[in-house]
């Protein structure tokens, strides 16, 4: 009788320990789910962040830019009357538009009055969307007439800055009345530019 009393404690002390043991793998099973559940939106949250952050330094990429053009400008444009840089000078660029251009020495090629737009669109080519471009003038919008375009407007654009831009639907992000300038300059890279399109007054320094 007393062995069997044993037996009973015994077995009643193993069936409690193996439950304690249940208990506290399923507690932490629970707990790494728990944990991997709040990890992994923070993992996508900063990934999308990441994206986001490439897709914007994308948007501002001017570095496929057409550097050099046949010099033609747009119908219509009027050339500036007493310009602060005139023809043959040789300001300094301010602007960095592209890879070796703040900082060298441009010759003026032309020089002329118009509204210039930094504008913001989504090349015919396909891709991501370019923000901010700098500059398209009044006069290679497509279909607007002569008075300025305020920022918000849609347009069509008439320009060939960049692949996959002649054509393409934009939006105006920005407008203002000034001089702008057709340059020629050798960048601080090295490489010869011609005719680039275009450089607005507040971006050229006296030497």
């Amino acid at each position: 009788m007393k062995n069997k009393l044993i037996l009973v404690m015994l077995l009643l002390f193993t069936f409690l320990i193996l439950a304690a043991c249940g208990g506290t793998n399923n507690a932490g099973n629970a707990e790494n789910e728990e944990t991997q559940a709040q990890s992994e939106p923070a993992q996508d949250e900063s990934t999308q962040e990441d994206n986001q952050s490439e897709g914007n330094m994308e948007g501002m990429d001017h570095s496929a830019m057409n550097h050099t053009s046949s010099g033609e400008v747009p119908e219509g444009l009027k050339e500036a009357e007493n310009p602060k840089f005139p023809v043959g000078s040789h300001p300094i660029i301010q602007a960095d538009h592209m890879p070796g251009m703040k900082g060298a020495e441009a010759t003026i090629v032309g020089a002329y009055d118009t509204t210039v737009y930094t504008v913001t669109y989504t090349p015919t080519t396909g891709g991501e969307p370019v923000t901010n471009h700098k500059w398209v003038i009044h006069e290679e919008l497509e279909g607007v007439g002569k008075e300025p375009l305020e920022p918000g407007a849609k347009v069509t654009l008439n320009a060939d800055h960049m692949p996959g831009m002649k054509g393409a639907a934009a939006t105006i992000d920005s407008a203002e009345h000034t001089t702008v300038y057709m340059v020629d300059y050798t960048s601080t890279t090295g490489e010869q530019v011609k005719n680039h399109k275009w450089v607005t007054e507040s971006e050229l320094a006296a030497p």
